[in-house]
């Protein structure tokens, strides 16, 4: 079982950054690929990035490439969300979630944490 709890969510203004963390609970934490997604109101929850259980992989949605980054601390078992240039449609709610490396979808969610973008 993995207990997953976000931070660091907020408004911001567009071109602003923020960092989103997610913090994990159990001694298995590197045996997780770590990933992010969102929900924008009215809108289906799309993934957003993950890392691999070492932290040398990524992948990441095209609307995301070159702002957003992820990496992981596996000593503290926490993973980030370095979220740059944001713009208005940027504006979701962010989850955290782990899975197995040897499946492929997602078991653990985080609560989510708001990030609200203003023009």
């Amino acid at each position: 079982q993995v207990q997953l709890v976000e931070s660091g969510g907020g408004l911001v203004q567009a071109g602003g950054s923020l960092r989103l963390s997610c913090a994990a609970s159990g001694r298995t934490f590197s045996s997780y690929v770590m990933g992010w997604f969102r929900q924008a109101p009215g809108k289906e929850r799309e993934f957003v990035i993950d890392i691999n259980r070492s932290g040398f992989s990524t992948d990441y949605a095209e609307s995301v490439k070159g702002r957003f980054t992820i990496s992981r601390d596996n000593a503290k078992n926490t993973v980030y969300l370095q979220m740059n240039s944001l713009t208005v449609e940027d504006t979701a709610v962010y989850y955290c979630a782990a899975r197995r490396f040897d499946v492929s979808s997602y078991k653990y969610w985080g609560q989510g944490t708001q990030v609200t973008v203003s023009s």
